[in-house]
């Protein structure tokens, strides 16, 4: 991480956790390089924060500890929106576009023994009788996102929650969505619930009261960094990039990130993304604008 912070030089980052057993002490590590970097970030959380010893708060109340330019917001532990503000000199102090997160919580079936080898497990309740957890951002988000929403428009989306674009993987063309494609979704991942339909309240809900949206992003499959839209919605689905060396890996899947370039505070203007790897290769870019696979 340090390298590609000291290339690229954000404004802002995002880091899409995936923390197991002793998590607390392990977000010290993790965010040492942006507390050094001085770079103001926000973390998603999903199906492998959630274990029998910790929780997504207690991940998140650590985090604020460590990192004081860790940045959180409203709305239950993993399921927040943080509005950056433009730093000119302005008068003006409504955000220039809005951040959301949404908590995507576990796993909902046990985990078979073909997925515990490979490092896939999911959440867990916090208990000695700990229980696999559900794995869809739970219906109730739904309300929360209509209640913060009515006052204004948001203007951009950022979202870790990935089984409602299971389908969309067999459309993919090379040349309009560019990037790795090497995990399959719908295999025993979050990309897999067990009770088909359990996102569409929260599904519904973004895409109704969330003006503008750039991007929904999800930050789960390793091997996965494309991008494609969602005809029914009409919204733009896209993959980070796997950037640690911790779970499930494959040959030539590199390490790296994804970057948003937001060029104009004007919501109807695409800002621009890529994959940066930690070589330095930059590979599928695109721009997440209106025109993008019409």
């Amino acid at each position: 991480m340090a390298p590609v912070l000291s290339d690229e030089k954000p404004d802002y980052a995002i880091h899409p956790d995936t923390f197991k057993e002793n998590a607390t002490t392990l977000i010290d590590e993790i965010v040492a390089p942006l507390n050094t970097a001085k770079i103001p970030f926000s973390s998603s959380h999903g199906n492998h924060d959630n274990q029998a010893n910790i929780t997504h708060l207690e991940e998140i109340m650590r985090e604020q500890q460590v990192a004081p330019l860790s940045v959180g917001g409203v709305g239950g532990p993993g399921n927040y929106w943080v509005p950056p503000i433009a730093t000119v000199a302005t008068t003006d102090r409504a955000p220039v576009l809005i951040l959301w997160f949404f908590d995507s919580r576990g796993l909902c079936n046990p985990n078979p023994p073909a997925l515990v080898s490979h490092g896939l497990i999911g959440g867990f309740s916090p208990n000695p009788n700990s229980t696999a957890l559900p794995d869809w951002v739970d219906a109730s988000v739904a309300d929360w996102i209509k209640s913060e929403t009515r006052p204004w428009s948001g203007m951009g989306a950022h979202e870790r929650s990935g089984h409602v674009v299971s389908t969309l993987q067999a459309k993919l063309n090379p040349t309009r969505n560019p990037g790795l494609n090497a995990d399959s979704l719908g295999s025993g991942s979050v990309q897999d619930s067990s009770s088909t339909g359990q996102d569409s309240p929260f599904w519904d809900a973004l895409n109704l009261h969330v003006k503008n949206i750039h991007a929904v992003i999800s930050g789960h499959d390793h091997g996965n960094e494309w991008c494609i839209r969602e005809q029914v919605k009409n919204v733009i689905f896209c993959f980070d990039k796997h950037s640690g060396y911790g779970g499930y890996d494959g040959v030539g899947w590199g390490h790296g990130v994804r970057n948003i370039q937001f060029s104009s505070p004007n919501p109807q203007a695409g800002p621009e993304t890529w994959i940066r790897l930690e070589d330095g290769e930059i590979r599928a870019r695109i721009t997440l604008n209106q025109h993008y696979q019409r």
